[in-house]
């Protein structure tokens, strides 16, 4: 089976932050990392070289794969950025009709910039998916 490509490594998320080049996206990290430490109770860490994740769980699929992930996390891409928050159902309809400007994939929810959707719909989204994936996998 292939190796995991994306795990937590040591590099310094501020030092990740620090080089990205709009202050906007800069200051929007510092929010979603205050916001998913409070929510996981987890400090953030690096996930391969872009993700930054907070705590970990196993995931095991019906196809045999496996491995371990952040609870949730995000990424600060060019276009947009990307929330991984673990969610789906009814429950992830809800919070996204609610959310406010986004565009949603399968496995994650990109947002230009924090200041176009709900906070607080993202945080109860947020809990939701933490509290569903460690009910799940204990």
């Amino acid at each position: 089976m292939a190796e995991q490509k994306t795990k937590p490594t040591r590099q310094s998320v501020e030092a990740f932050i620090e080089k990205l080049p709009s202050e906007q996206t800069r200051d929007d990290c510092h929010t979603l990392i205050g916001l998913m430490s409070k929510v996981t109770g987890e400090p953030p860490k690096m996930w391969g070289p872009s993700i930054i994740g907070f705590g970990s769980y196993h995931y095991k699929y019906a196809s045999g794969h496996e491995g371990d992930t952040c609870l949730v996390g995000f990424s600060p891409r060019k276009a947009a950025i990307s929330l991984y928050i673990m969610s789906d159902g009814p429950e992830r309809t809800a919070f996204l009709k609610k959310l406010g400007k986004h565009k949603a994939a399968k496995a994650c929810v990109h947002v230009k910039k924090l200041s176009d959707i709900d906070m607080k719909v993202l945080e109860d989204m947020v809990k939701s998916a933490v509290k569903s994936l460690l009910i799940s996998t204990h």
